[in-house]
């Protein structure tokens, strides 16, 4: 039976890459997804000895073409081991058949077959899309925020900051479980979120707008634009606003003791907005 994500036109594999000519094609990858320069590309030398020693590495094919990869290789964190997933990267074109997620969960299996109970990695917390996949679909946690982790690089998505939250996927716990088979978030829905205290929203005109919160409540909320590559392309300090604005925010609750549990796409006002939920601990 054929994924319903993937139209019957289209013939995507998802498999392991192992061969060094295909390590090769993923440098053009980079370059064609993040708009990366020579410097700032992983190469295949150095993919190669990688996963041959755990590092796990799955591509999406249509045909002998690679329109999307993610990898991810072990480490320790926290005195645990794990996978960390560095990349993931799906061609523009395809990005509507949802391959990222189908990748992920091809990455999580091969993690369990190595007795891997969590992987963790990095993303843009501005970013909606990744924000919904990572929490609303996969069942992800974070507690921690990261200030301009990888500097300045060459990409044209780095051009305010590179702002991260650390995530840690438990491949294992119920949760995870729940919302990979079917689909559905077993937490607080998002009509359910109308009275939890807001640190930071989204104004009228798409400017963060910032609240003081009493940092004993259960639950808190912070927004994000539903586009800020859109607010990027302005070439004004919106994109930088919102990067300052959620810093302080995520920074302080987390310092508080708050842990980022849910992320929920909703319509407010006509627009699409960005909610995490952050859970007190």
């Amino acid at each position: 039976m054929g994924n319903p994500l993937i139209p019957k036109a289209e013939t995507i594999v998802i498999r392991k890459i192992t061969e060094l000519a295909e390590m090769r094609e993923l440098e053009s990858v980079q370059k064609e997804v993040w708009g990366v320069e020579d410097i700032d590309v992983l190469p295949a030398l150095a993919l190669r000895p990688q996963v041959d020693v755990g590092a796990i590495l799955i591509g999406a094919f249509k045909g002998r073409e690679i329109v999307g990869f993610v990898y991810g290789y072990p480490g320790i964190d926290e005195g645990e081991t794990i996978i960390h997933s560095d990349m993931l990267a799906v061609k523009p074109k395809f990005r509507r058949f949802g391959l990222g997620y189908l990748m992920k969960l091809a990455q999580r299996d091969k993690a369990l077959e190595q007795n891997i109970d969590c992987i963790t990695w990095t993303f843009d917390p501005l970013q909606l899309r990744n924000a919904n996949l990572n929490f609303g679909r996969l069942g992800v946690i974070s507690n921690r925020y990261l200030v301009d982790y990888y500097g300045q690089t060459s990409s044209f998505l780095h051009s305010f900051g590179t702002d991260r939250l650390w995530v840690k996927w438990l491949i294992k716990s119920d949760k995870v479980r729940d919302r990979i088979q079917r689909d559905v978030r077993t937490s607080t829905g998002s009509n359910e979120l109308a009275d939890t205290p807001t640190l930071v929203w989204v104004g009228k005109d798409e400017q963060p707008l910032m609240n003081e919160v009493d940092y004993t409540a259960g639950k808190l909320l912070i927004e994000i634009p539903g586009d800020i590559n859109k607010l990027v392309s302005r070439n004004d300090r919106s994109a930088m606003r919102w990067r300052e604005a959620t810093r302080e925010a995520f920074r302080e609750a987390m310092s508080a003791g708050y842990v980022v549990e849910d992320f929920f796409v909703v319509e407010k006002e006509s627009r699409t907005v960005g909610v995490y939920l952050l859970e007190l601990r």
